[in-house]
């Protein structure tokens, strides 16, 4: 496989593609016939079918702008930007905590990650059927779609809680399949289910550095202990953060903290797991994520959507290079001579989605690193500081701010070094889509929303809503999320 990025399909007549229902079927764009698919029983063949899993993240639904929404213009580190009358759908009421269960980018968001799961299903399904593809590489592609199925239902259970879990590929005349799409599992279940897949994925994938440079895209070893570390942090399982950290290994941060959100910073040192966007012609990048982030107006090249909010600015100390690696501020000047005039609407722009080479283009070489060394490092400070381990703590909080050009922290307590871990995590991972779900997990979201003069509702406000249009088709199978309608 000498590029990850081909022309993604979902096959049909050989393959079910999902249920009889409407809403989790899976839109096709090319069939394959029983006849043909010989044609896949090869190397190549065999991993088409992962990397069609793989393209599903540069698609507007499930990497771009219902995700922008959903997973930072909510946050107090967002704002929706854009002009005042330009809602952008809905962004303006994911803005001020007023969404409802009709909401287009919760259900979105909920259906793309179905797409791809479904993507994956189909995978594990046919690798084991072809006999002619090397056995050692089928048992790494199924490790692949192992690890991309448990990534999406990691987002699917920060978002919406317990989903239907669909853990192989349905027959649409089963009545067992279909209850089995519509019907709600709960969280714990769901996080089960995301730690199995991943344990089976760290048996199948190699490490970083076993892949060809064509191929640097794909899981690792690495990604897959990384995000299983995540994956324990978010349930608070403190022993199994820290030993899952300890296992990722072959990394470093980078010294330059900039470089990594340039082109020249793809698969650097620091670099997990990251969506890979070429920006070539033919365009391979994610549809839209940079256009609608663009600055706005006359010398401007997008939509203005995304943009940093104040109470992120202040977040920042004096000196933290980080600020400016983050935040385009109108009338700087940009790392490629860029100038953003005064003409621009908003005083502030996203700088982690801007590309020099491909500005103003709708799909652009801007990678999204979803899981990052540094990461590593604060969610082991984090969990040793909760098991009482503080000292040991403290020394990877301080790699982080040394990077930063800041000083060790002060922080020696407890409670001291836990607000001062949470802090770092915001400036840190400003606009890599973790901030409100950190603000969540943490029990930091309604204060932190007080701040921002947004009514944040403890007990509903947790999660989003599951789509009307699902519980529609679900019935009696599936329920809303507290304080929602089904509407």
């Amino acid at each position: 496989m000498k590029k990850i990025y081909i022309t993604a399909f979902v096959v049909s007549a050989f393959f079910f593609s999902g249920c009889a229902d409407d809403y989790l079927d899976v839109d096709q764009t090319e069939s394959i016939s029983t006849d043909d698919t010989e044609l896949f029983n090869n190397d190549v063949g065999a991993a088409t079918f992962v990397t069609s899993i793989y393209n599903k993240f540069l698609n507007w639904d499930m990497t771009s702008f219902g995700w922008i929404g959903l997973s930072s213009i909510t946050s107090d580190d967002a704002d929706k930007g854009s002009s005042p009358g330009d809602t952008g759908t809905d962004k303006d009421v994911l803005d001020a905590l007023t969404y409802n269960a009709s909401n287009p980018s919760a259900e979105s968001t909920f259906k793309a990650n179905y797409d791809g799961i479904n993507r994956c299903n189909q995978a594990l399904n046919i690798l084991p059927k072809l006999d002619k593809a090397n056995p050692a590489l089928r048992a790494r592609l199924a490790g692949e779609a192992k690890f991309l199925r448990a990534f999406m239902y990691f987002t699917l259970v920060k978002c919406y809680g317990g989903v239907p879990i669909v853990d192989h590929l349905p027959v649409p005349v089963s009545d067992s399949d279909r209850i089995m799409q519509l019907t709600r599992k709960s969280s714990a279940e769901v996080y089960a289910f995301i730690e199995n897949d991943l344990n089976e994925a760290i048996a199948a994938l190699p490490e970083k550095g076993a892949y060809a440079a064509g191929e640097r895209a794909r899981a690792s070893k690495g990604a897959a202990y990384a995000l299983l570390a995540k994956v324990s942090l978010y349930q608070k399982k403190w022993q199994q953060v820290v030993d899952n950290c300890n296992k990722v290994t072959g990394y470093s941060i980078v010294n330059d903290y900039a470089s990594m959100y340039k082109a020249s910073g793809k698969f650097d040192s620091e670099s997990i797991f990251e969506i890979y966007a070429q920006g070539a012609v033919p365009a391979k990048g994610i549809e839209g994520y940079s256009n609608t982030q663009g600055a706005r107006g006359t010398g401007g090249w997008g939509w203005g959507f995304n943009t940093p909010s104040q109470s992120l600015v202040n977040a920042y100390e004096p000196g933290d290079v980080r600020k400016n690696a983050t935040i385009i501020f109108r009338g700087s000047t940009l790392y490629d001579g860029r100038v953003i005039p005064n003409t621009v609407e908003n005083e502030r722009y996203n700088y982690k989605c801007y590309s020099s080479l491909y500005t103003s283009a709708w799909e652009t070489d801007v990678d999204i690193k979803y899981l990052r060394y540094a990461e590593v490092l604060l969610m082991k400070a984090e969990a040793l500081n909760e098991l009482g381990q503080t000292g040991e703590a403290i020394p990877l909080l301080n790699k982080i701010r040394l990077r930063a050009n800041l000083g060790e922290t002060p922080a020696v307590s407890q409670g001291d070094v836990r607000i001062a871990i949470w802090k770092e995590r915001r400036v840190e991972m400003a606009f890599e889509h973790d901030r409100f779900f950190d603000l969540v997990r943490t029990g930091q979201a309604k204060a932190a929303f007080d701040v921002d003069g947004k009514n944040f509702i403890v007990g509903r406000h947790e999660l989003f809503p599951i789509p009307a249009a699902f519980l529609r088709e679900a019935g009696n199978l599936s329920s809303q999320n507290p304080g929602y309608d089904n509407f």
